[in-house]
């Protein structure tokens, strides 16, 4: 039975963690990048209807979100936001597909600009702000799917006060998609999506239809909006207002971007430059700005004509559900009930490309940070995890729509706000003077909504700023609890060290690490005499110094490139650069060891000092208490004493 037990726990282990050693590989730093074989991914087309499933689900709720911000003025205020749509976020997100195609988005544009602590804080910063927009697509989306199906007229008495078990049901629901495969999800993606905007243009034709054939509803419309208004200036200067309230309705790109990596290439394309991919991921954002924009206009013209006012108002038949309101009234029930489901079933799947653009996203930057466990390179412990916080924000907001709409918001204005300052400065640097004056522009119309949104919904930067406070204190916990691992990837010897390795391997292996100052004659003198005081060392050893040049300490892992050199024609000195001394110095022993088959030595003297002053400049800076800590590290590496290198202080 313990057999039994045990085999089962290893299979569902090697289940949750298939993929992990695949996701963890990347191209080594100056390696040719290999051709991507062309079978991966999906048709651009496909991965559109993933992302789409976001962003045209939001017909669900984003004309009555206009109705209910501008009045009669929403077919106008609809078109400012399609406007911004096609010359502001379309071009910004079209820019950044060509600079980061790899799905990291404006996120990696901006890394680059940053480096050390201040980078990474700033890249958690905007990977907590991205967290708010995908976890509350996923718990916003089933809320109002919730809401739909809660507010059918022949589902209402049966479902009534279910609406937080239905959105939690729906969310664990898009989890076990997820769970069971990505192709999955895809393939259902494209069937929602087809079904949902044939349905809707059933809808926008019966609509326009009506509109056409009673001439006294335009009339109606138009005088009442003069009325108001006044004039067509007042009119724009009211829709540029309001604009801010409509920006859920720009919620598709960034998770357009985030999906890029599923996009299917040329043969020819390689990782550093997947040509096909990225003209893949432009058809891709521009077909669904396209189709998105022609169904605002259409959508916002005709349930503002044809729907009263007063149902659009919380309780009213259109609140949150305009569309679907229109469908019943003019197609029947039948055929209302129909889009019901098509309306569910999509806001339900909207969760899909959110749940796609996290599964992209935090595993490129947290493990590599060091702020993640190594499980959370693979799918489906994220998925879980993920999951689980999305039935925690769904039970805090009580599974409600209106509520979440500040914080949706505002994740999506800041990302946009990040993607659009990201390409300013990429067209800048690549000395393109007007395509930077114009996307400067574009960034300053994105500052000004996410401004004015902050200042009409601050419970969205309140909600942003605890997943950012999250985020980091989860990161910073775990970097603490991984300080200790070895942390080299790959270590890599020149000529002359691997020389200075042959010859030494022949007698008793032992280093020096120093900690090099002026390098000159006196300094390597009296480092060998005081070690040779302090351990007793025999005259006859000789030995090899290490010095260790910490590069980025921000950085977790990476490359260890060992150089060897002779200073004042006698003291052989083997050089490293990493994010730290103490794990450069583990990776370094303990790959000599497998190399040679000895157990090498290595001689520190003590760090002056407070122990924990030391042990927070390792944590932060790679150095400080380095000898314990290479013990130590090398402790975790090897557990076997008598094959663990030999750690002498003094």
């Amino acid at each position: 039975m313990a057999t039994t037990h045990g085999h089962r726990k290893s299979r569902l282990r090697a289940w949750m963690l298939e993929g992990l050693s695949d996701m963890a590989k990347t191209t080594p730093q100056g390696a040719a990048a290999e051709p991507e074989p062309s079978h991966k991914g999906q048709p651009w087309w496909r991965v559109m209807c993933l992302t789409g499933v976001d962003y045209f689900s939001t017909l669900g709720y984003q004309p009555g979100i206009a109705a209910l911000a501008a009045g009669l003025l929403s077919p106008v205020a609809t078109i400012v936001l399609v406007i911004v749509t096609l010359v502001g976020a379309l071009p910004v997100y079209r820019g950044v597909a060509e600079e980061s195609p790899h799905g990291e988005g404006s996120i990696a544009m901006l890394e680059r600009l940053l480096s050390f602590w201040k980078g990474k804080l700033f890249v958690l910063t905007l990977l907590g702000f991205a967290a708010t927009d995908f976890l509350i697509t996923i718990t916003l989306s089933a809320a109002d799917a919730s809401t739909h199906l809660v507010e059918n007229p022949h589902l209402t008495e049966t479902l009534h006060n279910k609406q937080m078990v239905i959105t939690l049901f729906l969310v664990a629901l898009l989890g076990a998609v997820f769970l069971k495969g990505f192709l999955e999800a895809i393939g259902v993606a494209v069937v929602l999506v087809g079904i949902y905007l044939s349905l809707n243009v059933v809808v926008v034709v019966t609509g326009l239809w009506h509109v056409i054939t009673k001439e006294h509803v335009i009339t109606d419309w138009s005088t009442a909006l003069t009325a108001e208004h006044g004039n067509a200036f007042a009119m724009i200067g009211v829709a540029l207002l309001v604009f801010p309230k409509l920006a859920l309705g720009l919620s598709g790109f960034e998770t357009g971007v985030a999906v890029m990596p599923h996009v299917k290439g040329d043969p020819t394309d390689t990782e550093e430059r997947p040509t096909g991919r990225i003209r893949g991921a432009k058809k891709l954002l521009t077909t669904a700005a396209v189709i998105m924009s022609v169904f605002l206009v259409c959508t916002s013209f005709i349930t503002t004509l044809l729907i009263p006012e007063k149902e659009f108002e919380s309780g009213g038949q259109a609140n949150g559900r305009a569309l679907a309101y229109l469908a019943h009234e003019y197609l029947g029930s039948a055929f209302g009930t129909v889009y019901d489901i098509s309306t569910i079933a999509i806001l339900w799947f909207a969760g899909a490309s959110a749940m796609a653009g996290l599964l992209n996203l935090m595993p490129r930057y947290l493990p590599r940070y060091g702020m993640a466990p190594h499980w959370a390179r693979a799918v489906r412990p994220m998925v879980i995890v993920f999951t689980l916080i999305a039935f925690l924000v769904t039970w805090i907001f009580d599974a409600d729509v209106d509520a979440q709409g500040g914080a949706y918001a505002t994740g999506v204005l800041v990302l946009i706000c990040s993607a659009a300052i990201a390409v300013t400065i990429a067209a800048r640097k690549a000395r393109q003077r007007n395509w930077a004056i114009g996307f400067g522009v574009i960034s300053a119309v994105f500052l000004y909504t996410t401004v004015v949104n902050v200042i009409e919904r601050p419970d969205g930067v309140k909600i942003g700023a605890c997943f950012i406070a999250g985020i980091i204190l989860v990161s910073l916990l775990s970097r603490l609890a991984r300080a200790f691992e070895l942390r080299v990837t790959h270590v890599t010897f020149d000529a002359m060290a691997e020389r200075f390795v042959r010859d030494i391997a022949s007698r008793r292996i032992r280093f020096i690490a120093n900690e090099p100052d002026n390098r000159d004659i006196a300094e390597y003198r009296q480092k060998i005499d005081q070690i040779r005081h302090d351990n007793d060392v025999p005259a006859q050893e000789d030995f090899v110094f290490v010095e260790v040049t910490v590069l980025d300490p921000s950085e977790f892992e990476g490359d260890l490139n060992v150089r060897g050199e002779v200073l004042h024609n006698r003291y052989r000195v083997l050089t490293l650069e990493g994010s730290s001394i103490p794990n450069a110095l583990a990776a370094l022993l303990l790959h000599i060891r497998n190399t040679t088959g000895r157990v090498p030595h290595i001689y520190f003297e003590w760090t002056e000092g407070n122990p924990l002053a030391n042990f927070l400049r390792f944590f932060l800076f790679g150095q400080g208490e380095v000898a314990p800590v290479t013990r130590e590290v090398l402790r975790e590496a090897e557990p076997d004493p008598a094959r663990r290198p030999h750690v002498h202080v003094g």
